[in-house]
């Protein structure tokens, strides 16, 4: 718009006075984003109508209203990578592809004082890369950009990226926030950090304040437990060695290992980088004892931890001692969840094939599923059970597990399956479906369950996804925010007289009974798309035209068991007027009960609903 239009807009509607700026940029050829429909461009403005016309993506030439778009639609400055990547396509995706860091350079330099906030750049970049890519994109772009001496990254996500004036070092950037902290905590990061630049290029830097300022940290700091001392001890003595000094700091690593009582409380806080040299202290500082200490941290560890105890007792010559401790452990139902997890990911690993051989049994899926429910009942979310997904997701595991069971074993395995807590009812079929593969006898067991006497439910596939949603929103949803309720209730005191706890219980029995209840109906329900209907019977997909006793006509479409729509005359075929109904033909009557009265209809004819539909 040209000034004249603006000033008529403004003695139309003199409230839009201060906005005059705003609507002098909505000038034909400037870009905008519109909260609603995204990216566009001015075509050009209306006199007549008072109307901008714009492009946005499936709308060409979208007649709006200046006033209207003034608190809804932004205009973007010529340099905005948003706009640069309509009108300089091939440079913006080359900064994509090769060059990240300076293409978050030139985003920021768009921004007011050449800052953005972490969400509002991040906005910007998933628009311009693409939502897809992002994702991966920004994860490895993040580490470079970080590295770029122009940009101040932000620690949080409420603050800002800045595009410095001067540009200002990495590793001067880490010294300067290391002077600038007293925290013992976030100087173990920082010269963690600085640690990792050494060698990469030359520093002018005065490292040996921060080897002293760490070295005071890890000795008299109050602020750090024992997992993040000891750490703090590994980066002060690599940062000592890193600037040739030989200077014995105290605590020593030996030091700190050697008070400290619960070893198995540091493995599961220390770096997983750290991992191995941590089982390599414990050795060189308990040389006599090491070997009980390893196999104690083994039996309570977890993840990548679990991985590095038994190497580390493979290659200190510990195989043969290893195997006959997991078969005990077996034996006594010791082993725990991740040991568990590692057996059956490992099994056909070269390397552990002998270790785990005699392992792969029945009793092995035992004790699987008993540390699988013990996790759910355990569980205050309803959060993944990996040893439970590994049990789904690997289609031979079952199969390995049963090579040596006879049928009443594998009949017991299978019981135990269809009373665990851990899985939902649609898995634990597919489950049972690998028992009854290798015994087929296992079927007379589910066929005595009492929920597969049940008959099975005719549903539309409209309605089966609806409560398949309905599922999912429990489960991800409201159960999880049930949990937190409860936890948060506890908080507050004695459970006996604490009225929220007892609402929050309250409301997980009825999350846990309509989950329950719509496990039960999906894993009855079979989709159908009313096809096999036929026109000369009434059957669920018909349409049928009825005549009540008292002379007035009606046409009701019998569908699914979850399809009911009484208003539009969609009756379900469990209902007793449609189960009344089915497998009637024209001509005969039915009498249907509602209320205290009888009511008697004749079918006048009958039609296909997918012919209908």
């Amino acid at each position: 718009m040209n000034s004249e239009a603006v000033s008529a807009l403004i003695a139309k509607s003199p409230s839009l006075k201060a906005a005059k700026a705003k609507l002098e940029a909505m000038e034909p050829g400037a870009y905008v984003v519109h909260r609603s429909w995204g990216f566009g461009q001015i075509k050009s403005y209306d006199d007549g109508t008072q109307r901008l016309l714009i492009d946005f993506k499936g709308k060409k030439a979208h007649p709006m209203d200046p006033s209207f778009c003034i608190s809804t639609m932004d205009v973007l400055p010529p340099k905005h990578l948003l706009v640069r990547k309509e009108t300089d396509t091939a440079k913006i995706n080359e900064l994509i592809a090769d060059n990240p860091a300076q293409l978050v350079v030139e985003a920021l330099q768009a921004y007011p004082n050449n800052a953005a906030t972490v969400i509002e750049l991040e906005i910007t970049l998933a628009q311009v890369i693409g939502e897809e890519k992002f994702k991966k994109w920004w994860s490895a772009a993040k580490k470079l950009v970080a590295k770029d001496p122009r940009v101040a990254v932000p620690e949080k996500k409420t603050e800002c990226y800045v595009l410095r004036e001067t540009p200002v070092s990495a590793e001067d950037e880490i010294m300067e926030q290391f002077n600038g902290t007293r925290s013992a905590r976030r100087r173990i990061g920082l010269a963690e950090e600085l640690l990792a630049t050494l060698g990469k290029k030359e520093f002018k830097g005065d490292l040996s304040t921060v080897l002293d300022g760490l070295a005071e940290a890890v000795k008299i700091s109050n602020q750090i437990d024992d997992a993040e001392r000891l750490y703090g001890a590994v980066v002060r003595d690599d940062l000592a060695k890193a600037l040739g000094s030989d200077k014995v700091f105290e605590p020593t690593q030996a030091t700190i290992i050697a008070n400290v009582r619960d070893l198995p409380g540091i493995a599961e806080k220390i770096p997983v980088q750290f991992q191995s040299r941590f089982l390599e202290l414990i050795q060189e500082t308990h040389p006599i004892e090491a070997r009980d200490v390893l196999f104690s941290l083994l039996k309570t560890s977890q993840g990548k931890f679990t991985t590095e105890c038994i190497n580390f007792l493979v290659g200190q010559g510990h195989a043969d001692e290893l195997a006959a401790t997991l078969k005990r452990w077996q034996t006594e139902q010791n082993l725990r969840a991740p040991v568990l997890l590692w057996i059956v990911k490992n099994r056909h690993s070269k390397k552990f094939a002998k270790l785990l051989n005699d392992l792969i049994t029945p009793r092995l899926l035992g004790a699987i599923f008993f540390a699988i429910d013990y996790e759910a009942l355990q569980a205050s979310s309803a959060r993944r059970i990996p040893l439970a997904d590994i049990l789904s997701e690997d289609t031979d595991l079952i199969s390995d597990l049963l090579s040596t069971a006879d049928p009443e074993t594998a009949r017991d395995l299978a019981n135990t399956l269809m009373l665990n807590q851990g899985f939902e009812e649609l898995t634990k079929k597919s489950l049972l479906a690998r028992f009854i593969k290798i015994f087929p006898k296992i079927q007379s067991l589910v066929a005595a369950d009492a929920e597969s006497k049940e008959e099975q439910l005719l549903v539309s596939r409209a309605s089966y996804d609806r409560k398949r949603e309905e599922y999912e929103t429990i489960v991800s949803k409201k159960i999880p925010e049930n949990s937190k309720a409860i936890a948060s209730a506890r908080e507050h005191g004695d459970l006996k007289e604490n009225s929220e706890y007892k609402m929050a219980k309250q409301d997980q029995q009825v999350l846990m009974a309509q989950k329950t209840l719509l496990e039960k109906d999906l894993g009855r329900a079979r989709v159908s798309d009313f096809k096999e209907a036929s026109s000369e019977q009434v059957g669920v997909g018909t349409v049928v035209n009825v005549k009540h006793a008292g002379g007035s006509a009606t046409t009701y479409t019998i569908l699914g068991a979850w399809d009911g729509d009484p208003d539009n005359n969609v009756i379900s075929y469990k209902t007793a007027f449609g189960a009344a109904l089915l497998g009637k033909k024209p001509g005969d009557t039915v009498k249907v009960k509602t209320g205290g009265s009888e009511d008697e209809y004749t079918i006048v004819s009958i039609a296909r609903y997918t012919d209908k539909a």
